[in-house]
């Protein structure tokens, strides 16, 4: 039997009372080290880690930018990961400043933060920001399925696309984390330097308040998600000039702002 991908784990289960084999998602403890200084420690699918950790840092506003990011390493015993990032010195204090102890899960971006002064719910008004049509997020659609390799065979992947204006998919993350999926996508295009302002974001997930902070904090002007958005996801997206789109399915669609 070939080697399985990173994120999934083979075991034996029971399916109608017989023995069988399934493929499940893996789900491991990740820890975010920048310059020595812990700062979260994240559940995630161990796969594409470094531009997991570029796209959590840079979405976070932990780093100002991809140019304060020097080197990033990756260690793992037990199951578990460390991501060690070498960050510029501006960065380092920026962490200081802001630090907060957190411990990630699947559903919540927000967890363990010091103070509700703390929060940033108010990301710069998008310039000028590019129009995105619905018959491109239906081709996305079409495509996306065919992409999901890991959900495919597990059930329990979320993904994050990069879509161009026209509706096709340059680049697709999978995670057990829907904020951590889109923390991949967006850290392969920092890292690779595409450009994030001529395409959009779909996702396989609801539209929450950390998906549209991440994705317009990096100047993304549209995310589409094939579930519901929330209300303050739904705020944020209006006050800074995205476009954010639920209920995506064939051609179908909910424009909220």
């Amino acid at each position: 039997m070939s080697e399985l991908p990173a994120g999934l784990r083979s075991l034996a289960v029971q399916r109608r009372g017989v023995p069988a084999d399934d493929l499940v998602a893996v789900e491991a403890p990740v820890a975010l080290v920048f310059n020595g200084i812990s700062h979260a420690v994240m559940m995630a699918t161990p796969s594409e880690l470094e531009a997991f950790a570029l796209g959590f840092a840079v979405s976070e506003g932990l780093l100002a930018s991809r140019a304060e990011c020097y080197g990033i390493d990756v260690t793992e015993s037990g199951g578990r990961y460390e991501i060690h990032l070498e960050v510029a010195a501006a960065a380092e204090m920026r962490l200081k400043e802001r630090r907060r102890q957190m411990s990630g899960r699947t559903g919540c971006g927000l967890c363990g933060i010091e103070s509700l002064e703390a929060l940033d719910l108010a990301p710069p008004r998008l310039v000028d920001p590019l129009v995105i049509e619905p018959a491109a997020i239906a081709r996305a659609l079409e495509q996306l399925p065919a992409r999901q390799v890991l959900n495919r065979r597990s059930g329990a992947h979320h993904a994050a696309a990069w879509v161009t204006p026209a509706g096709e998919l340059a680049e697709v993350m999978e995670d057990v984390g829907r904020h951590n999926a889109l923390d991949k996508l967006l850290g392969t295009r920092l890292g690779a330097g595409l450009d994030l302002q001529r395409g959009f974001v779909l996702m396989t997930s609801r539209a929450s308040s950390e998906l549209v902070l991440k994705s317009v904090r990096l100047g993304v002007p549209a995310l589409a998600t094939i579930s519901a958005a929330t209300s303050l996801a739904i705020d944020i997206a209006r006050s800074s000039g995205a476009q954010l789109y639920g209920f995506c399915r064939g051609a179908e669609s909910v424009r909220y702002a």
